[in-house]
């Protein structure tokens, strides 16, 4: 008895320090990767060039998301920059920007974190507004029909994609918008045309070619999947474009036994994986990391089970990835040059935000 008492004891001792070390191994990469993000800020505020909004926006939110307050000088310089960036139209962006919709949704993200105190509440009214014009709706002479309908784009055409409608999402949501709003509910029916499965609420005539699951990235001007196309017409589902729009479906109000969350959690235990993404490699690794986490915490289950019955402690395993990943000096950086994931500040961007769903927000300071 006095041995299995002592078993015990040393048990809880050692899974106490075991919590300890990882938590102290979470602040420990967050304050390298912040150290990193201090140096390279412009003197301006931004990160990589003043007029990526995107990754200024990006940066300063994983700041947040670390531990560092509005009022540390770097998270402060950063927030000046964006507000720099303030158009009359109400967005965030260059003048001669292409990714309206993008920056604006991440400006509105990083001016979210920071509105504690409610300072930012015009700005953050006002993009909405701005964004609210931006999605694809009558406004852009088209019916409910297309399958453009609802969603959200950059490029000169700014075709709607999935990328940029997560952001549309997830900005409106931030800004207070409900699940019952229009553009909440147009939303739902783009991102339900995105996914690889067959209902009701899909008649793309993409809708049962691979019926899987998944999803891709636009089914909007022809359709479009970084992953490629199937023999039969398809648009192959992957990783970082499903843990997207299943987290859409749920924010726009879906709950887990709606058929189209169903098939997409089915779709996630199938190809359940940190060492790539899937149906990609390499190419949006990070962007695919970040989403992965958020996604993961708004499922909300501590432990996620694989098709094959393999239970995942996913927190742990997200922080292990990053941590084997992370360099010297502090940041990320992906081999595979796409998506502007060959930029540190961006990619360490990524890494901070998807450590902030491994353990507490405020585990890191500086």
């Amino acid at each position: 008895m006095v041995r299995t008492g002592l078993f015990a004891v040393l048990s809880c001792i050692l899974c106490a320090n075991v919590a300890t070390a990882q938590a102290t191994n979470i602040g420990e990469m967050q304050k390298r990767a912040i150290g990193f993000l201090t140096r390279t800020q412009e003197a301006d505020g931004s990160w990589t060039k003043s007029e990526l909004v995107g990754v200024t926006g990006l940066i300063t939110t994983s700041l947040l998301r670390s531990g560092l307050s509005p009022q540390d000088p770097v998270v402060a310089n950063g927030l000046k920059n964006l507000l720099s960036h303030s158009q009359p139209s109400g967005g965030f962006y260059t003048n001669d920007s292409l990714h309206r919709n993008y920056e604006t949704c991440i400006t509105v993200l990083a001016l979210s974190e920071a509105n504690a105190d409610g300072r930012y509440d015009d700005h953050i009214k006002k993009a909405e507004m701005f964004l609210r014009g931006l999605q694809w709706d009558k406004g852009e002479g088209i019916e409910s029909s297309d399958p453009a309908w609802g969603g959200g784009g950059y490029g000169s055409h700014q075709r709607p994609d999935m990328s940029n409608t997560q952001y549309l999402i997830e900005a409106l949501k931030a800004a207070g918008v409900k699940e019952d709003d229009e553009a909440m509910l147009n939303i739902k029916t783009f991102v339900s045309r995105t996914q690889n499965l067959e209902t009701s609420a899909n008649d793309t005539k993409f809708a049962g070619l691979i019926n899987d699951g998944g999803f891709y990235y636009t089914p909007a001007a022809g359709g479009d999947s970084k992953a490629g196309m199937t023999e039969n017409g398809g648009l192959r589902s992957y990783g970082s474009m499903t843990y997207a729009g299943l987290k859409s479906l749920i924010y726009a109000g879906l709950d887990r036994d709606d058929e189209r969350v169903k098939a997409a959690v089915s779709w996630i235990r199938k190809n359940y994986t940190l060492a790539e993404n899937p149906g990609m490699g390499k190419q949006g690794l990070y962007y695919y990391f970040h989403t992965f986490g958020k996604t993961m915490e708004v499922i909300g289950e501590q432990e996620f089970v694989d098709a094959a019955g393999n239970k995942h402690n996913w927190r742990a395993e997200l922080q292990e990835r990053l941590a084997g990943l992370q360099q010297p000096n502090g940041s990320w950086r992906n081999p595979a040059d796409r998506w502007y994931e060959g930029d540190p500040n961006l990619v360490t961007a990524y890494s901070l935000m998807a450590l902030s769903y491994c353990g507490s927000k405020k585990s890191s300071g500086k």
